[in-house]
């Protein structure tokens, strides 16, 4: 009755069935563990983003690499902005995603140690080889605030570190190059300012990573799990309906034809 299952083609179609459901199981415990990952990772961002702010100097030092626990900690600071060695980082979006620059001020502190601060996002409002216009920070000794980063590297961000750029434009943002060109002792990573906030809102601030949004990840992995068991519910379908046509097919072929009628005169 289901010798046709031997058949070259049946047992291709089996083998392809039986190879699909290990492989659809996997793919949607895939999705689970991308999804338990974005929930535990915008539990450490709310952690973070919650926290006293501590002195920068408290969790990072010259040559210091930021780990994923300690990036978006908040920090503060205190000291003064040098803009006489201000940077612009190329290529940044900011909300609306309109293309500028990232402005990246070193912030001096009492010890003479370097803090790199990104003060936001500006419109890059001029040829690419000139410096754009750059609204002043505040001038003189202030307490900076913001969100501890990681140096920026082009495996993170997809961003070619291109050289050769006209003075004073980065492509990344690195502690050790700003180090080389400062001269001086520049602390590892760097901080997106939160306070003091522009008066007239530019640079503007980055906004505060997403610690809410856990993505499409959980319904994709249960999608997988029920085209899993949609597999032997589908070869099963089919084989009923290949035995039912066989079936069809043998019971008209035994049949005899009808004999015909005699000829009438």
């Amino acid at each position: 009755m289901y010798r046709f299952l031997l058949s070259r083609q049946w047992v291709i179609i089996t083998l392809i069935a039986l190879a699909l459901i290990p492989v659809m199981i996997e793919l949607g415990f895939w999705q689970l563990h991308r999804h338990q990952h974005r929930v535990a990772q915008n539990q450490q961002i709310s952690t973070a983003l919650a926290a006293t702010p501590e002195p920068a100097e408290k969790l990072t030092a010259p040559g210091h690499r930021i780990t994923a626990a300690e990036k978006y900690h908040r920090v503060s600071a205190k000291g003064r902005f040098d803009t006489a060695h201000e940077v612009v980082v190329r290529r940044r979006t900011n909300e609306a995603e309109e293309i500028g620059v990232h402005v990246l001020t070193p912030f001096v502190l009492k010890d003479g140690r370097v803090l790199l601060v990104n003060r936001g996002w500006v419109p890059a409002n001029g040829a690419q080889t000139s410096f754009p216009k750059v609204p002043a920070p505040p001038k003189g000794e202030i307490t900076v605030t913001g969100r501890l980063m990681p140096d920026e590297t082009t495996a993170a961000s997809g961003i070619k570190n291109i050289q050769g750029l006209p003075p004073r434009q980065v492509m990344l943002i690195s502690s050790g190059e700003e180090a080389d060109r400062l001269g001086r002792s520049v602390l590892g990573g760097f901080i997106e300012q939160t306070s003091p906030e522009s008066p007239d809102d530019s640079p503007q601030l980055i906004p505060a990573p997403d610690d809410q949004g856990i993505g499409p990840h959980m319904a994709y992995a249960v999608q997988w799990w029920l085209f899993s068991a949609a597999v032997p519910l589908g070869w099963t379908v089919l084989v009923r309906r290949e035995r039912r046509e066989r079936r069809d097919r043998d019971r008209a072929t035994a049949e005899p034809e009808p004999a015909p009628e005699p000829a009438t005169v």
